[in-house]
C-alpha cells in the first residue's frame, strides 16, 4: 500500500504538466473549434475546410506529406537493412551519427537548407564554378519536401532499423537454407515481417509534415500555403481562434487516424524507437 501511495506521489508532477499542458489545451481547441463568437454551438468553423481556399491548402499538405513520406520510406529502408547488418561497434556509431542533426534546433536545420537552396546559395555556387547551369529551386514545393525529408528522416530510420533488428537470424537463415535467394528473403520473410516498423515510421513522418508549418514557411517563403500555415495565420495574425481551432480540429481527425492505424499493425510496439 505504501509503495502504491509513493508511486501516486511521484506520478503527480507528469500529471499536473499532462493536465495543464495537454488536456487544458485540447479542452479550449474544442471549446473554439465549436462554437461561434456568440458562445453557441456550430460545426462552421470545423466545416469552412470544405471552403475552396483552406481544401487546397489541405490538399497541397497531404500531397506534400505523402511524397516525404515515401520518400523517406525509399530512403530509409535499404540504410535500416544496412545497419542491421553491421557488427555490434559500427552499428552503433553509425545509428548515432544520423540521430545527431535531430540534437540541432530545428529552425537551425531549416535555415541550413535555406543556404543550400537559396538562389545564390551553396549549391548554386558550386554549379557557377563548374559552369553548370543553376537550379531554381527554393519557394517551389520541392524545397519544402527537401526539408520536409531531411528534418523527418532519422523518425523513418529509427523504427524501421528497431523492427528490422528484432527479426529472428534463425528465420533468415532458415529461409536460405530453403532455397530463397536475397532478393525472395526481403519480399517474403523481412518486409512482411518489419511492417510494424514500417507503419510506425510512416506514422512519425506523415503526421508532423502534414502539421507542419515552419518548414513551408522558410523553404516556401511564404508562396506556398499548407494546412499548418492556414491555422498558424488565423491564430498569430487575424487573431482567429474560433477559425483556428476548427481547422485544427480536422487535422486532429487525421493524427487519430494514424494512431488507430498504428495501434492496429503494431499492437506489441513492436515498431518504437529505440
Amino acid at each position: 500500500m505504501k509503495s502504491n501511495k509513493f508511486i501516486k506521489l511521484l506520478s503527480a508532477p507528469y500529471i499536473v504538466w499532462a493536465v495543464g499542458f495537454i488536456i487544458i489545451p485540447l479542452i479550449m481547441v474544442f471549446y473554439y473549434g465549436l462554437s461561434n463568437r456568440d458562445k453557441q454551438f456550430t460545426f462552421e468553423y470545423v466545416l469552412s475546410i470544405a471552403k475552396p481556399e483552406h481544401f487546397k491548402s489541405l490538399y497541397l499538405a497531404l500531397l506534400l506529406a505523402l511524397v516525404s513520406t515515401i520518400v523517406c520510406i525509399l530512403l530509409a529502408y535499404p540504410l535500416a537493412l544496412i545497419l542491421s547488418g553491421l557488427k555490434s561497434k559500427n552499428e552503433h556509431l553509425v545509428v548515432f551519427i544520423f540521430i545527431l542533426p535531430m540534437w540541432m534546433n530545428f529552425l537551425l536545420r531549416t535555415y541550413a537548407w535555406m543556404t543550400l537552396l537559396e538562389n545564390n546559395g551553396v549549391i548554386n555556387s558550386i554549379l557557377n564554378f563548374l559552369h553548370l547551369p543553376n537550379i531554381q529551386i527554393i519557394n517551389t514545393p520541392a524545397a519544402i519536401v527537401f526539408g520536409m525529408v531531411y528534418n523527418f528522416l532519422p523518425f523513418m530510420i529509427l523504427p524501421l532499423y528497431n523492427s528490422i533488428n528484432k527479426i529472428d537470424k534463425n528465420v533468415l537463415n532458415a529461409a536460405r537454407d530453403l532455397g530463397a535467394n536475397y532478393f525472395q528473403t526481403l519480399f517474403r520473410v523481412i518486409i512482411p515481417l518489419s511492417v510494424p516498423g514500417i507503419i510506425s515510421g510512416i506514422t512519425m513522418v506523415f503526421v508532423p509534415s502534414l502539421t507542419t508549418f515552419v518548414v513551408s514557411e522558410m523553404l516556401g517563403g511564404g508562396k506556398i500555403l499548407l494546412i499548418g500555415n492556414v491555422i498558424e495565420q488565423e491564430f498569430t495574425q487575424n487573431s482567429n481562434w474560433y477559425q483556428g481551432s476548427g481547422l485544427s480540429i480536422v487535422l486532429m481527425l487525421f493524427i487519430i487516424i494514424s494512431m488507430v492505424i498504428t495501434n492496429i499493425y503494431d499492437k506489441d510496439g513492436e515498431g518504437n524507437t529505440l
